[in-house]
């Protein structure tokens, strides 16, 4: 049986759509729990992404997986340290996307320690995270936009 079929490319204007519409299911969304305040405002969304692609300290790439846009992977500072996170669109979920995605952007981000976050609850992607190397280092409190409420997650860590 053939592999899964991931491929890293840049982001351009034409994914922003596809991204658009995956952030507005909102079982995805929950998942994620660190959204925007209002998913539907596509002008915040729209400016949100403006930003990230003006910057050029921010690995970002677009996930293709058979020839489709499956969702967007970045790397970027939070918090004084350097950070990956992964969006998946649903109907990718569960077929090895996230996990050959990230892996892929770690061989193309070389700084080291490197962090992640991922609510509790989210075991997916904490297996993601743990597959690709990634060991749980602390804990942290935020508030969820999708949950509305506080929520716990976990900050992972890839070592030197």
């Amino acid at each position: 049986m053939m592999k899964n079929k991931v491929i890293l490319r840049d982001v351009n204007e034409d994914d922003l759509a596809i991204f658009f519409d995956q952030q507005l299911d909102m079982t995805a969304s929950y998942m994620a729990a660190f959204t925007a305040k209002d998913p539907a405002d596509k002008d915040a969304f729209n400016a949100h992404w403006e930003k990230i692609l003006d910057d050029e300290k921010i690995a970002k790439k677009t996930i293709i997986f058979y020839g489709q846009v499956a969702g967007q992977v970045l790397s970027f500072e939070q918090f004084g340290e350097t950070e990956v996170s992964y969006w998946i669109g649903r109907e990718y979920w569960a077929k090895g996307v996230a996990t050959r995605a990230l892996s892929q952007l770690l061989d193309y981000v070389k700084i080291r320690p490197l962090y992640a976050r991922a609510v509790k609850d989210n075991i997916a992607s904490i297996r993601v995270l743990e597959k690709c190397g990634f060991k749980v280092c602390g804990e942290d409190k935020g508030f969820s936009n999708a949950r509305a409420e506080e929520v716990e997650e976990y900050i992972l860590k890839l070592p030197y």
